[in-house]
């Protein structure tokens, strides 16, 4: 099924730390690549996210990112979609709790997919997700968020009690370069953003502020 693009192998990849980008709902294909191209080698990671596509553009942008991602080596994941994700050889998915069964996943990604998992504020679901083959545990949101401004709400201490489970861990929602210094101290190995990067005056200004917090950080 996924035999038309191959996934970027290991050494392709960057390791996962620092900016998590997510893309924004645009409905407009060329101008959704003109603008994750001006940010993507900014990234350590690229969700394709789109909550207002249908299905034949979810799978028509999904596709186009791929070679865009491939020429930066950051590792594209489609968010709640794994069986997109696996038709197109993307190098994973991300899945919120109504998406369906992380093992089913995993099992369908294989064993190198990037597979994450929206945990939330709930420190049980992240070990569920983690036992279940994650590959990353996704918290937040953390401060008010303007893409999800009714979002349960998660504390910095969830990033250091999930640190038992020796994956990255991410933060998301309302991080801006001023209060991502935080998060990044109690423990987060990327920041997932989509207002603050795409919506920034300055797009490539605001990535390269997302990526200074995380110099010098253990």
């Amino acid at each position: 099924m996924n035999s038309r693009r191959p996934r970027a192998g290991h050494a392709a990849r960057r390791s996962l730390r620092g900016l998590y980008l997510l893309t924004p709902d645009e409905n407009d294909t060329a101008r959704l690549l003109a603008r994750v191209r001006t940010v993507i080698t900014q990234a350590a990671l690229l969700q394709y996210r789109n909550k207002v596509a249908d299905d034949a553009l979810r799978r028509e942008q999904a596709t186009a990112l791929l070679p865009l991602c491939r020429e930066a080596g950051v590792p594209l994941v489609v968010n709640d979609d794994w069986r997109l994700a696996t038709d197109i050889g993307a190098d994973g998915a991300h899945l919120g709790e109504d998406d369906g069964a992380l093992r089913e996943a995993r099992r369908a990604l294989g064993r190198d997919a990037i597979v994450g998992a929206s945990c939330y504020d709930d420190i049980a679901r992240a070990e569920a997700a983690a036992a279940a083959g994650a590959s990353y545990l996704a918290f937040g949101a953390f401060f008010p968020s303007p893409t999800k401004p009714a979002a349960r709400r998660a504390t910095p201490e969830l990033l250091a009690a999930s640190a038992r489970f020796g994956l990255p861990r991410v933060a998301i929602g309302g991080i801006t370069p001023d209060n991502a210094r935080q998060l990044v101290a109690a423990g987060a190995d990327m920041v997932a953003v989509i207002s603050g990067v795409f919506d920034a005056p300055d797009p490539v200004a605001a990535a390269r502020a997302y990526r200074a917090c995380f110099v010098g950080a253990s």
